[in-house]
Formats: structure tokens, C-alpha cells, sequence
């Protein structure tokens, strides 16, 4: 490490402020260098926390954080912010299993202002903060960092028509780098596209504020000026007017979003406001690092790769993830069936939606970060007599959970739900896992819920879920699948009927998904120990197998073991079921408990909560 790098005596964001824009640009190149150190050996979001530098510095040395508030959306964009408030020496542990996480973390630094994770929430956030500030009469300037892609979720719309309403003093940035996961969608893209390319709307504007400036009386004048006098000059410049400044936020001209001077100078200024101002900033994706600013898409989220080129270390053949298994399977019955739609919300890669895309273009719907509306679409779909299939991460498909009781299951529609990363996810942390599907999936009359515990039960799963209709929850983990063979035809399952994959008298352990193969390997170690256990793939988290429960309950321990959260999950299920038959038998539920799970390597985390092998058989070796 060069000792004569400004980043390495940077105490404090109130460093910043002692040094000028050239300074600045140094400090700029430093982070990008020290990311791409850290991100090649650790993987992460590289291509937006490289395109928000400049962003981040200009923010920190304007601010006085933690008294003002940086707020964050998603986060994927905020590891400058990390580096400058006091994570340098710690963020070579950058997502790793205790670590510094790779999002905003409140309980890790006092700069962080909430748990950032999830698209569209920071507007919400932020004008929480204002009014509570207001409320009790406080000084703080509140700024919220949100991307162009965030900004098309429903909430982020929500809370810009309550900020426009409310008129309290509060910055928007907008980080509008024309990209988000994937390509952006929808109406609102096209209209940032048209205020970038709007140079009369610019140079009058400039005109405008330079006049405003020279006024003596800016702060109040310009916010006066984006509520009274902005009609008059949209309809002479743009015809079609600014959907910002029709809902009461003042709008700045399109900013480069790698000057210095030019961030530091207009948040300056916007922050003496006494309104809601909007600064439009554009930056590039990946800039600094020519691999992602070539590929920001790639390098969104990308694992361990190599500087020099950018490129990942091959993986060796073997299993494919459950994730391109899901993709391959629904091809495959895209193909037989001309009525199967596929929806995911800016997601089509990192749902292994890109084969479907490509092969079928006009059956693929991309919603946008907008879960809730993918959805609701899909029960309009549904209702129009087509099959879709909504493929959304299981931590994302929580916001849509109205969406799916009442648009989707309450008039029983054919809507197939296949929830990727269900369970724990690894090193995105207590944002990402999908802990709760299990829950907000079983709860909805209606819904049947199919955990797949390999990639043939999989295209089984989903075979049968488009093959009898109704609404339908696949859920399956990230990573490897198991390897084994998929039959040229699937199964088709008997509702409610498990699958008997060991047999044993002494104790029966009810798996469910991913948690069959632990089961297999804690049933090994429970043997050699001379307790021999019967695993059974439940394969249905509902309808449960009841007769598969009730032989279970002829062993002398029942064992349940879910990859989610034990409160309100499929084991309390089984004990209920249990109950119901006035069994006496002992039982013991496995599962997350009620905590979050920190970030980190999925088999460390599962053997922290006692859900790999050695853990499943050491609860039973306990309660024999």
C-alpha cells in the first residue's frame, strides 16, 4: 500500500472538506483503485460504486455527517462512502463472513443511516428524516443518493408525490447512469432521456439560475422559481413537461456526475433551498475501470475476477446453478406451450430469464424494479388466458405479497411464482436472504408451495405447476444444484405426496428443498453412530404429506429441517399437522431463527445455525 496516498490520512468525511477539487480527483482515483484491489479478491458491486465516487466525495465534503444525512438507496453504489468514514483498514473483509457488509449497516458506523438493501425505499427514508427534523426543530441537511432504475419503483414514486407535497427542505440525487442490473424500462427512462439530451432546456435553465444567483436572495428565490414560474418555461421549452417540477420539486440541469467542482458547487447551492430540489447527475457505470464501464452489467454483482482483465476464474464443469436449471426448464416447456409468459422485474439475467428472452422475445415481460407491478400484471395476464411465470428473488417477491393474495390467488389464477434465492443467499447479507417465503407463500389460501430439492425435481416442480394451474410458489436456493440428470421429460407430482429418499426407524427426518442433502449427510453421520434415520423429500411445503407425517410420527423423534425462518414456517406446519392427529411423538423444528443472518459464505452461515450435516445431527443426537 503507497503510505503517500491522501485516502490512507483521511481521519473523517471532515477531511474532505480541507481539500480542494485537484485533491479531490486524487482522492477519487485512490477509492476506484482501492476498490478494484479488494473487489478482485472478494467480488461485489463494482460498477456502480465506481460510477458514484465523485457523487459520494462531493457529498461528504459539503455535509457534516453523521449530523447531516447521506442516504442511501439499495447501496450497491456506496463503497466510497465506506472507505471515507472509517472502513479503509477494514475493507478488505468487504462481504466476507464477519466482515464489514456491502451495504449501508447502521449497527457497523454511525455514517450509515439505515439498512440499505432493497430499490426505491431512500425517498421514504429521507423525507422521514426531514419531517422528524422538522418536528423537533433541528438543523440537519438530509440528502438521499437514488439511481435512475430505483426511481421507476412504485414507492420511490409515492414518496416523491409526498415530497412535492410536504415542500420541506430535502436533495435528491439522482444518479442517472442509464443502466440499472439490467436495462431500464419504462416511460420514465425515455423522460431522463430527454432532459439529457435537452440542450435549450439546459441553457435556459443556466440562464435562469445564473440570474437567480447574481439576485442576492438565491435560496428562496430558486425554490419560489421551481414552484411559480416553471410552467411558463417547460411549455416554451419542452412541450412535454418535467414530471419532477409538475410534482413540486425543483429540477436541476443534467450535471457531470465525475466533476468535482461541478457536485460541490451545485449541492452547495441546492442545499440553501427551502424545498425539495432534484439534482440530475450523470455518471458512467464502472468508470474508472474500462472491464466494467465495457460490461457494467457483469460487473453489477460479480464475483473474485482478475484486474489485468477483468475476467472470472472459469468454474469447473460440474452442476449448473439452480438458477440456469430454472431457465433451461422453462424453455423447455416454452416450447410445448405457446401460452407461457415470463416476467421479472430488471432482473433477466440473475433469474436465468436471458435463454427464455432471447428465444421468445414477444412472450417476455420485463417490469422494471417494480415487483408489485410485475405481479399484478401477471394476474392480468393470468385473467387473458396466458401462463405466466413470475421469476423474482425471494427477498425482492416480499413487496409483492398483497399483489399475490388478493390479485393472483383470491380468483385462483394460473400464476407460476419461481422464487429464486430462497433461503440464505451468502454474502449480500440480511437484505438478500430469503428467509420468509416459506411464510408469506404458505399463508395464501390457495397457493401451493413446491421446494425442489434438485435440479430434476425442479423442472418437475415446474411442469406441474403449469400442468394443473392455480397459483403456484417454486421456491430454490442459489448456487450449484445437486447434478443430477434431468429426464427429457419431467415429472408430473401427486399433490401433497412426498418422496421417501432413506428409510429408518429411529428417527424420520422431513426435509424440505436444499435441506434434503444436509438431511442425507446428517442421516450418514447418525448412522455411524447407530441411529438410523429416514429422510424424506417432503417436496410439498403445501399441501403437506400427511400420511408421510403420520409414518414419521411412528419413529421416536420427528424432525423438520426448512431453509427459512422456524416462526410461522412449514415445521410449525407439521407440528400443527401433528397435533391434529393427536400424536405423542417428540418433534423438533430446524430452521433460521428469529434473527437475522449476517453476510458471509452460504455453508458457513448454514453451519452457524446448526442447518449442515453435522449440525442437523448433532439436534438429534440432543434430543435422543
Amino acid at each position: 500500500m503507497d503510505d503517500k496516498r491522501i485516502l490512507d490520512a483521511l481521519a473523517s468525511p471532515a477531511d474532505l472538506k480541507l481539500l480542494d477539487n485537484e485533491e479531490l480527483a486524487i482522492v477519487a482515483r485512490e477509492i476506484r483503485e482501492e476498490i478494484i484491489s479488494v473487489t478482485s479478491r472478494t467480488g461485489g458491486h463494482v460498477a456502480s460504486s465506481l460510477g458514484a465516487v465523485e457523487i459520494i466525495l462531493a457529498a461528504h465534503s459539503v455535509l457534516d455527517c453523521p449530523h447531516d444525512k447521506l442516504v442511501f438507496d439499495v447501496g450497491h453504489q456506496a463503497y466510497a462512502h465506506k472507505l471515507v468514514t472509517g472502513r479503509l483498514n477494514a475493507f478488505g473483509t468487504l462481504r466476507a463472513y464477519g466482515g464489514i457488509s456491502g451495504f449501508p449497516k447502521p449497527d457497523e458506523s454511525p455514517y450509515d443511516v439505515h439498512p440499505s438493501g432493497h430499490a426505491s425505499d431512500s425517498l421514504s427514508v429521507a423525507l422521514g428524516l426531514a419531517k422528524a427534523r422538522d418536528l423537533r426543530g433541528g438543523t440537519e441537511k438530509v440528502v438521499a443518493v437514488i439511481g435512475d432504475a430505483a426511481l421507476s419503483g412504485g414507492m420511490a414514486f409515492e414518496a416523491l408525490n409526498h415530497i412535492g407535497q410536504a415542500q420541506t427542505p430535502l436533495v435528491i440525487i439522482l444518479n442517472d447512469n442509464e443502466m440499472s442490473i439490467s436495462r431500464n424500462v419504462g416511460a420514465l427512462m425515455k423522460h431522463l432521456g430527454q432532459m439529457r439530451a435537452s440542450t435549450q432546456y439546459r441553457q435556459t435553465r443556466d440562464s435562469l439560475q445564473e440570474k437567480l444567483e447574481k439576485s442576492g436572495a438565491f435560496g428562496t428565490a430558486l425554490a419560489n422559481f421551481g414552484r411559480n414560474v416553471k410552467e411558463s418555461m417547460k411549455q416554451f421549452v419542452i412541450p412535454r413537461s418535467m414530471i419532477f417540477e409538475q410534482l413540486g420539486i425543483l429540477c436541476t440541469a443534467p450535471i457531470d456526475g465525475h466533476d468535482i467542482g461541478a457536485l460541490r458547487e451545485t449541492l452547495s447551492t441546492v442545499l440553501a433551498t427551502d424545498g425539495p430540489v432534484l439534482m440530475h447527475v450523470v455518471t458512467k457505470k464502472g468508470a474508472g475501470y474500462e472491464p466494467a464501464s465495457r460490461n457494467p452489467e457483469r460487473f453489477h454483482g460479480v464475483g473474485p475476477y482478475d484486474i489485468a482483465t477483468g475476467e472470472t476464474p472459469k468454474k469447473a464443469a460440474g452442476a449448473p446453478t439452480y438458477t440456469e436449471a430454472f431457465g433451461q426448464a422453462l424453455v423447455r416447456e416454452a416450447r410445448r406451450d405457446p401460452g407461457i409468459v415470463a416476467i421479472t422485474a430488471a432482473m433477466k439475467d440473475g433469474t436465468g430469464l436471458a435463454p427464455f428472452a432471447a428465444e421468445f422475445p414477444d412472450r417476455f415481460i420485463d417490469a422494471g424494479i417494480a415487483e408489485e407491478h410485475a405481479v399484478g400484471m401477471a394476474a392480468g395476464l393470468a385473467t387473458g388466458g396466458k401462463k405466466p411465470v413470475v421469476a423474482i428473488y425471494s427477498t425482492f417477491l416480499q413487496r409483492a405479497i398483497d399483489q399475490m393474495a388478493i390479485n393472483c390467488a383470491l380468483p385462483d389464477l394460473n400464476v407460476v411464482f419461481a422464487i429464486d434465492r430462497a433461503g440464505i443467499v451468502g454474502e449480500d447479507g440480511p437484505t438478500h436472504h430469503g428467509m420468509f417465503d416459506l411464510v408469506y407463500t404458505r399463508m395464501i389460501p390457495h397457493m401451493r408451495v413446491l421446494a425442489p430439492s434438485n435440479e430434476a425435481e425442479l423442472a418437475g416442480a415446474l411442469h406441474t405447476a403449469l400442468t394443473l394451474g392455480g397459483p403456484f410458489a417454486i421456491r430454490y436456493p442459489r448456487g450449484a444444484a445437486e447434478g443430477v440428470a434431468v429426464p427429457e421429460e419431467p415429472a408430473l407430482f401427486e399433490p401433497g405426496r412426498a418422496n421417501v429418499v432413506r428409510e429408518g426407524d429411529d428417527v424420520a427426518i422431513l426435509a424440505f428443498g436444499r435441506m434434503v442433502s444436509r438431511a442425507l449427510g446428517a442421516a450418514d453421520v447418525l448412522a455411524r453412530e447407530g441411529v438410523q434415520a429416514r429422510v424424506v423429500d417432503m417436496r410439498w411445503a403445501k399441501p403437506l404429506d400427511a400420511q408421510a407425517i403420520a409414518e414419521a410420527a411412528r419413529t421416536k423423534l420427528v424432525v423438520t429441517v426448512e431453509g427459512g425462518v422456524l416462526s410461522g414456517g412449514v415445521g410449525e406446519g407439521v407440528l400443527a399437522e401433528l397435533a391434529r392427529m393427536g400424536s405423542t411423538t417428540p418433534a423438533l423444528t430446524l430452521g433460521i431463527r428469529d434473527a437475522f443472518v449476517a453476510q458471509g459464505k452460504a455453508d458457513l452461515l448454514l453451519r452457524d445455525l446448526g442447518l449442515d450435516a453435522e449440525g442437523i445431527a448433532a439436534a438429534i443426537r440432543g434430543r435422543l
